[in-house]
């Protein structure tokens, strides 16, 4: 029988190193994004402006996701991944040359705006390949036995980076400005790229590498909508996120709602993000393979249970409260849902499942922040929140009547099956 070590992933070097690199990436991504925000804003004065840096980014990301998956299927997945990192490095040394003293001395504000989004869209189109590259080649590294502790490590580093990530970004401008902090992140992705020839080169395993991209891409999908687990998964996580979530109208709640300022502000995301990344932590600790459909279930019934409770709140440090549980519910369904992912995945598929998943996660966190102005500007933030909860709510409610298979999925017989296959062997 397999015992739960919360250390199992973590005893495989090339695991050590992509959580590595993973970090150095994903901790210089959020302090990119946070840096261009500032920039542009101070470039133009307008919110409009915001708003295009994220459309810029994700329509690329959510239209090629799909060819995404399938060139990712056919290719190695070490030198594909090192391909995306050397190429989101020129992205990192074109910011970077774009807010020098030369630059924003001879070129016009307009034409370093236009340089600004046509990198951030490269950007979007780098993303569309990321996701399901990282997603392969976690599952070339550690043996399946393995993946739910994997999930929670490689959940946790994501999470832990873009949080210190983007509070490293807000403090490194004020310090050294816009121009050296963005200099920093190019170093950081250039580390992280040296980092990835310490991993070993993957076979390929997709066999049908005469496939046509129409063919191999109605074959992902058809795999996705046909699972009754999986398409439950990330709908479960896209209706939170889309209509359940509040991170984009945080500064409303602060201001408005609340009248306790910037520092609010900044308790409010420390609240979420910290319930997140101590639940992930803990469930290294707390195997959540047993009764996984239910533990989904009731993960995300609770993050809406207490984005209503914040909706409705009109105390700072019940606010507070409220979030930093909704937090712990929604780390426990991230690593929940990568876990079933990881698990009920086709090796020969990992990369076009993969991409399902990023337009799922990426465009609710997107069209997510875009559903929260436009409810909030109708309805008032505090209604919009408690409405979104509640259509969480209904989701997980009709998820749980309405989809068997993910009631009652327990993926503990597998983690046994898988690591008897190892001893064996």
């Amino acid at each position: 029988m397999a015992k739960n070590d919360p250390y199992a992933a973590l005893r495989y070097k090339e695991f050590n190193i992509f959580l590595l690199l993973r970090f150095a990436l994903v901790f210089g991504w959020s302090m990119q994004f946070v840096v261009i925000e500032w920039q542009v804003y101070a470039l133009t004065k307008d919110p409009l402006s915001l708003g295009i840096i994220g459309l810029c980014e994700f329509l690329p990301a959510f239209f090629l996701a799909p060819f995404a998956g399938h060139i990712v299927d056919k290719k190695e997945k070490r030198n594909l991944f090192a391909l995306c990192i050397g190429l989101f490095s020129l992205i990192s040394f074109g910011l970077f040359w774009l807010t020098s003293e030369t630059i924003e001395s001879s070129w016009e504000t307009s034409s370093i705006l236009y340089g600004i989004y046509g990198l951030i869209f490269f950007g979007g189109v780098l993303r569309a390949f990321f996701g399901p590259t990282i997603f392969s080649l976690i599952a070339l590294i550690v043996p399946k036995y393995v993946y739910p502790n994997a999930a929670t490590w490689s959940s946790s580093t994501w999470k832990g980076a873009s949080v210190f990530g983007a509070l490293c970004g807000g403090f490194l401008i004020s310090w050294i400005s816009v121009h050296y902090t963005l200099g920093i992140i190019f170093l950081l992705v250039i580390i992280a790229l040296l980092l990835v020839f310490f991993i070993n080169r993957k076979p390929i395993l997709n066999s049908k590498t005469n496939e046509s991209v129409k063919e191999s891409l109605k074959a992902g999908l058809k795999f996705v909508f046909n699972d009754k687990v999986i398409l439950g998964a990330l709908t479960l996580d896209m209706i939170a996120v889309l209509f359940g979530g509040a991170v984009a109208i945080f500064a409303v709640f602060a201001k408005d709602v609340l009248d306790a300022g910037p520092k609010a502000f900044g308790l409010l995301n420390a609240a979420l993000s910290s319930g997140s990344i101590i639940t992930m932590l803990a469930t290294t600790y707390i195997p959540i393979t047993k009764s996984t459909g239910k533990k989904l279930l009731v993960a995300v019934f609770g993050f809406g249970v207490f984005m209503i409770i914040f909706g409705a709140s009109k105390f700072l440090w019940l606010s507070v409260l409220a979030l930093f549980f909704s937090g712990v519910f929604d780390g426990i369904s991230m690593v929940v849902r990568q876990t079933i992912l990881q698990l009920k995945t086709p090796d020969e598929m990992r990369g076009r499942v993969g991409a399902v998943n990023s337009m799922f996660v990426g465009s609710s966190n997107e069209l997510g922040a875009l559903e929260s102005g436009i409810a909030a500007r109708i309805f008032g933030a505090p209604l919009a929140v408690v409405l979104g909860g509640t259509l969480t709510l209904i989701t997980v409610i009709t998820m749980g009547i309405k989809n068997k298979p993910l009631r009652e999925l327990d993926l503990q017989k597998d983690i046994e099956e898988h690591y008897e296959d190892v001893k064996s062997s």
